[in-house]
């Protein structure tokens, strides 16, 4: 006896709008049975965990900064997974873009200027589209599985960080600490209301590549030849589509705004290159794509409940003193339920009894009318 799934011959569209609520709604119940496991109390915890986060403005600053990384990468990965290119590097690209877009305010101090930070942008675009190219250029040359190269590639980019910050990068004047120099002001990206947190220009990059990519997807040839290779290989090829400049517009596309998302985040929230610029945005971008449902206006929202659990996790280690793991475990459990609703939606679940019980009844019945004869 074993369980399939069977493909409906039509799927509801009313549950597939409301799928990411009832994950989120799952992730709750399931979230308060592990704080009482733990033996906190379930409402308690919950409300510390979603609730109290909102209630200062600086939060709300917070908030922004945490949703603006997960935003950008999203959305990149969004147009790759449309495409089906299944891109599980965005970590690295987002760090390779940190490192690229470092590199004026660290090895440069000097200059200085309104040019600056245009430049750590645009050089934080190439770096990590440049590193994205690497798992696409694989792909097309060799064959080989992107979903590993990529993020094999991820731990590359890590130790690299971590070697030029300890080494080459290291600040002469900073005690011996594993960092570089503080940027100047002209490499930090501006705060948006200085007065009351510390917001910065990420957020405002996160919401505007959010629209342009969704009017690319939506309204531009490029976007559909995204979808038609994307839902069929075949048919795009039919239609003269090219499958090996779709996986390098894909990937490039996405490793740029990952990179950007790494250079923001560098030179806005940090200032400074550390051996960790990343508390794995990369990874819960991906979360952030499904359950936007790849869609990038969708995505806006799912980086903002995506954030809430980092700000979440914080006030609930600092109030109840659960461990910081915590927010890992509602990340893993949200991606659980998005792709388990994703799945009841698309197929229904059907108990087959095993083919060898199937066939010696099937020979019993064959059997009975000759047995009634006789």
């Amino acid at each position: 006896m074993r369980l399939e799934l069977v493909k409906r011959p039509q799927q509801s569209t009313l549950f597939a709008a409301i799928s990411p609520l009832i994950a989120l709604g799952l992730t709750l119940v399931a979230g308060a049975i592990v704080f009482a496991m733990l033996g906190e109390n379930p409402f308690e915890a919950l409300y510390y965990y979603f609730v109290d986060p909102l209630r200062e403005l600086w939060s709300l600053h917070e908030l922004a900064i945490k949703a603006a990384p997960l935003i950008i990468i999203a959305v990149g990965l969004s147009v790759c997974y449309l495409s089906n290119n299944w891109n599980i590097g965005a970590e690295g690209q987002f760090i390779m873009g940190g490192i690229l877009g470092s590199m004026l305010p660290v090895l440069f101090p000097t200059f200085q200027g309104p040019l600056v930070l245009p430049l750590m942008l645009l050089m934080g675009l190439i770096g990590g589209a440049a590193y994205a190219a690497i798992p696409a250029i694989l792909k097309t040359r060799f064959n080989t599985n992107e979903i590993l190269t990529s993020l094999m590639l991820v731990y590359v980019a890590q130790f690299f960080l971590d070697w030029l910050v300890r080494g080459p990068w290291r600040n002469p004047e900073g005690n011996n600490f594993p960092e570089t120099r503080r940027f100047h002001p002209d490499a930090v990206l501006p705060e948006l209301f200085p007065a009351d947190g510390r917001a910065n220009l990420g957020i405002v990059f996160a919401i505007v590549a959010a629209i342009l990519v969704w009017l690319l997807v939506s309204r531009t040839l490029k976007g559909f030849e995204v979808r038609v290779l994307g839902a069929s290989p075949r048919a795009g090829r039919f239609a003269g589509f090219g499958t090996t400049k779709m996986v390098f517009f894909a990937f490039m596309l996405s490793g740029a705004l990952a990179g950007l998302a790494g250079i923001s985040e560098v030179s806005g929230a940090i200032g400074q290159l550390r051996p960790t610029i990343s508390p794995g945005y990369g990874f819960a971008a991906i979360i952030v794509a499904f359950l936007g449902r790849l869609n990038p206006l969708g995505i806006i929202a799912a980086g903002f409940v995506l954030a809430l659990t980092y700000l979440g996790g914080e006030a609930a280690q600092i109030s109840i003193g659960v461990s910081d793991k915590v927010a890992r475990v509602f990340q893993g459990m949200l991606l659980f339920f998005v792709l388990g609703c994703d799945t009841l939606i698309h197929y229904r679940i059907r108990l087959v009894r095993s083919a060898l019980k199937s066939d010696a009844a099937a020979v019993a019945k064959a059997a009975e009318p000759a047995s009634e004869g006789a």
